[in-house]
């Protein structure tokens, strides 16, 4: 049997793609908004009920999903999760109003949000743990790689056959997604028969093995370990910074610079560059520190801070931005922070535990994430009646609550037994 080397590589590239399709599928509608509100006679209200009902099913997805992968496994997790998600953004070409936006986007996002318990427990099968950082960072790359293409791509799309047939056009992509996933994931390191024999011992070398009738830990015992908070706090703070650009950016530049669809095009790719690359820099920057000696817990903890110190100032200083081309270089900045900080904190659930307790404790992460999510995407309409400086600063204040939350309940980052 031939053997292909670096198979881990082409595993969590795979990742990355679905990463980009979840994201291209998930930004089309704040792309398209301008538009399809004044073809539906919709308000900024009826957009902000719609992202809530999307995110309520994603925190309720998040924990399911983190469940159902460990039952199940991340191949197969994988494929019902974005068959899932990628029929329900083909629907929303059906939509006709806020009430079916909802119902179409509740779907979207109990597929969706399936992806990341799925990427972080395909990550602590695949690699070992200085390399996890790093493959967080490719995965969340695919984020931001999909940012960076939406709002060309849904531009050109929606330009070139409207709004309705643009959705039923993205459904597909998450299908054909699928074939290599199958094709190339066959089974875990241990088992898959392309895997080297090197490259099987470096993923095993510090890996505890997973017995095949082990049980997920109930919720209560994750959530009685103290370890687990830092992780579920510090989501429920930082995450809701990410999520205020993915809903609102294309809006924002909207509202403040009187954007169109084509000048939102233009624009609003660039600030997930900055994402994109911080994405990576945060798991190479943790993975060099302990290549040159750091301790797991001194280079992980350096990395969120350094993320948290580039976030901080340049959400205070996009406050008062008067030109879009200022704005834009700012919020770069403040998604490339947000990714070296973000890509280190999403390897905690398998920096602290093993086996089947790792997509347990990050689905429950993308849950208490997302109520943060839910509740800042709720009082955006009104904090932004008149400006969206209070947009920024509400940003700034949750930035330092996210890393004293790794602080208080982390401790030393290290691994340990769930009890």
């Amino acid at each position: 049997m031939k053997k292909i080397k670096g198979l881990r590589w082409w595993i969590i590239t795979l990742v990355a793609i679905a990463t980009v399709i979840n994201y291209i599928d998930r930004g089309a509608l704040s792309i398209m908004w301008p538009e399809i509100s004044k073809d539906l006679g919709m308000t900024k209200e009826d957009y902000s009920t719609i992202a809530i009902t999307f995110t309520i099913a994603y925190a309720l997805s998040q924990t399911l999903s983190g469940r159902l992968y460990d039952w199940i496994g991340t191949r197969m997790g994988f494929v019902f999760s974005i068959v899932l998600w990628s029929v329900s953004v083909a629907f929303h070409g059906l939509a006709r109003g806020m009430a079916s936006f909802s119902i179409f986007r509740f779907f979207l996002g109990l597929g969706e949000a399936g992806n990341w318990p799925g990427a972080t427990k395909s990550n602590a099968e695949w690699f070992p743990i200085k390399e996890r950082a790093l493959a967080q960072g490719i995965f969340n790359s695919g984020a931001s790689i999909g940012s960076i293409i939406s709002p060309p791509f849904i531009a050109f799309l929606y330009l070139w056959i409207g709004w309705e047939l643009t959705f039923v056009l993205l459904g597909f992509l998450g299908i054909l997604w699928i074939v290599p996933w199958l094709f190339i994931n066959k089974a875990l390191p241990k088992d898959h028969p392309w895997v080297t024999d090197s490259e099987k011992e470096y993923i095993l070398s510090d890996q505890k093995d997973e017995k095949s009738d082990e049980k997920p830990p109930s919720w209560g015992k994750v959530l009685k370990q103290k370890k687990s908070w830092a992780v579920l706090a510090s989501r429920f703070f930082l995450d809701p910074i990410w999520w205020l650009f993915v809903f609102w950016l294309p809006i924002y530049l909207a509202d403040t610079f009187d954007f169109d669809i084509k000048q939102i095009g233009l624009f609003a790719w660039m600030p997930y560059v900055g994402a994109a690359t911080g994405a990576i820099f945060g798991g190479w920057i943790a993975g060099k520190w302990m290549n040159s000696g750091w301790s797991l817990n001194k280079a992980r903890k350096g990395a969120i801070v350094l993320g948290a110190a580039i976030m901080l100032p340049a959400l205070i200083f996009t406050s008062v931005a008067s030109t879009p081309l200022v704005a834009v270089i700012l919020i770069a900045l403040i998604l490339f922070g947000f990714q070296t900080s973000i890509s280190n904190i999403q390897t905690l659930p398998s920096d602290f535990f093993s086996g089947k307790s790792v997509g347990s404790l990050a689905g429950l992460g993308g849950t208490t994430a997302a109520i943060g999510v839910v509740l800042t995407t709720y009082i955006v309409p009104a904090l932004t009646v008149d400006t969206y400086a209070p947009f920024f600063i509400l940003g700034a204040i949750l930035v330092p609550l996210g890393v004293a939350s790794v602080y208080i309940f982390g401790g030393q980052i290290e691994k340990t037994e769930m009890k």
